[in-house]
């Protein structure tokens, strides 16, 4: 029997049990009532003994998922599993009522039971069953325990399995979530304040990428997903929040990697009255902080962060000079030995970043804030005062991967103005990641923004460095993935 024809039969056999059960109105029942779980269980009462548990004689309630069982004639083992871990059963036909009925339970099947707390002659934490009723019966069998779910791509197709059959998976996003809620509190603590800005956006802005199209029926116009809540924050800071962020979803109409997904989470803030170098210290204290309340093995950036400027970085980890950055001739060279494509016509800064991003990025494995890029790459960002072809910004970069991205924020609403105008000149020769010329942002910098410096960090690649994933979509629970 093939393995389809082989599953088709399973299912079709668990259908007439269901069928069963409907007749006996037993299918699907609401009324049981959890009162522990597994996990807490375990941590609670792992410490007795057998004897120390006979005295206790604590009862509990739990439900849970089928995901062993061993069948012993009057008696069977079976492990179920809750969100917070696994458990032992131990059912006994002279103890249960419906053991006949238990009997034909599967695996994937859903029973809620009630017991007392003991441990086994090995030492097993487990609950003697006094009641087990069936919560909800599966029609499809798990995948085979020998096998577990290794098929990559039907992992994040089906990631609903993956979380059932592979716990270093569930513990992944427990672990994103509580790296969240650490940024949260983080940032709260330090008296931001936390807001949501719109998805769909008139004009796209705030970074350089292409952006998802949309209609609006009713109004008759285009709307674009927002490929960054830049513009909309600073908005804020200019309406008196000197201190904002927002933890949300970007929109980019970009091909799919290792490193990116079309829709990702970033956090995002603004502080009124500091500087790209305050904001520098800021992270890094804020990733020590966060990393400090998750597991031990977790536990990383115990060294303090490295600080290196664009072109120190190349000349670092390239056969490049310092004079050799100043020469559009050399670095075409360059470029061309290194199979790096560049227009004819680019200047000596985009080809300066086009030869950090193919050459030098996956080489900053220690925590290093990349500095002095380009003004003419950072659109958005204010010029350095002691040199105005650079920018204060600043990207962070661990483990190869570009992490945070902050600068100190443009608010001259006349230089703002010029440099939408020369992104339009960039959209209008065929460069779709330009941005347009938003003139409502113009109006709003015309009231005053303050000095402020802001921050983007990719929660995404903070996952994955935190928990040593190697792929995105192993941080995502539904990843965009192509049709079958």
């Amino acid at each position: 029997m093939t393995q389809d024809k082989e599953e088709n039969h399973l299912i079709e056999e668990r259908r007439k049990k269901l069928a069963e059960l409907r007749a006996a109105e037993k299918a699907y029942p609401n009324d049981f009532k959890r009162k522990n779980l597994a996990g807490e269980i375990k941590e609670e009462l792992d410490q007795f003994s057998k004897e120390e548990l006979e005295k206790k004689k604590k009862k509990v309630s739990v439900a849970g998922r089928i995901m062993l069982r061993r069948m012993m004639g009057k008696a069977s083992f079976t492990t179920i599993q809750d969100f917070s871990g696994r458990i032992q059963l131990y059912v006994r036909a002279d103890e249960v009522s419906n053991y006949d009925e238990f009997k034909n339970y599967d695996l994937g099947d859903i029973v809620g039971t009630e017991g007392t707390i003991f441990k086994t002659n090995t030492g097993e934490l487990s609950i003697y069953v006094k009641k087990i009723r069936l919560l909800t019966k599966s029609l499809r069998p798990l995948p085979e325990k020998h096998l577990g779910l290794t098929d990559t791509e039907l992992r994040y197709r089906k990631r609903y399995l993956d979380l059932l059959t592979n716990p270093e998976s569930l513990e992944v996003f427990k672990i994103r979530a509580e790296i969240v809620n650490n940024m949260r509190s983080f940032l709260v603590n330090e008296n931001f304040i936390e807001v949501e800005t719109p998805m769909m956006h008139p004009i796209p802005g705030g970074a350089s990428a292409r952006p998802f199209v949309t209609h609006h029926n009713s109004l008759n116009m285009d709307l674009f997903l927002r490929v960054a809540p830049e513009l909309y924050l600073k908005r804020l800071v200019v309406g008196g929040f000197e201190k904002v962020f927002e933890i949300n979803r970007n929109f980019r109409n970009e091909g799919l990697s290792t490193r990116h997904n079309p829709e990702f989470t970033m956090l995002e803030f603004y502080t009124a009255f500091v500087d790209s170098n305050f904001q520098m210290d800021f992270v890094e204290k804020m990733f020590k902080t966060i990393v400090k309340n998750l597991a031990s093995k977790y536990k990383i950036f115990k060294k303090s962060f490295l600080k290196l400027s664009m072109d120190d970085a190349i000349i670092k980890n390239t056969s490049l000079k310092k004079k050799d950055l100043l020469d559009s001739k050399q670095l075409k060279e360059f470029c061309k030995k290194q199979n790096i494509k560049v227009d004819n016509k680019a200047s000596i800064s985009i080809i300066k970043n086009e030869i950090f991003e193919a050459c030098v990025e996956n080489k900053l494995i220690e925590p290093t804030f990349i500095t002095d890029y380009p003004i003419e790459i950072s659109p958005l960002a204010k010029a350095s005062i002691s040199n105005p072809d650079i920018a204060e910004r600043f990207e962070l970069f661990i483990d190869g991967k570009e992490i945070a991205n902050g600068f100190s924020e443009l608010n001259d609403p006349e230089d703002q103005a010029k440099r939408f105008k020369d992104q339009v000149a960039k959209k209008d020769s065929g460069d779709k990641e330009a941005m347009h010329f938003d003139e409502d942002y113009i109006e709003a910098l015309e009231h005053g923004l303050p000095p402020c410096a802001g921050v983007g960090i990719g929660i995404d690649r903070l996952t994955m460095l935190i928990t040593g994933t190697e792929s995105i979509r192993d941080v995502l629970l539904f990843p965009q993935l192509k049709n079958k």
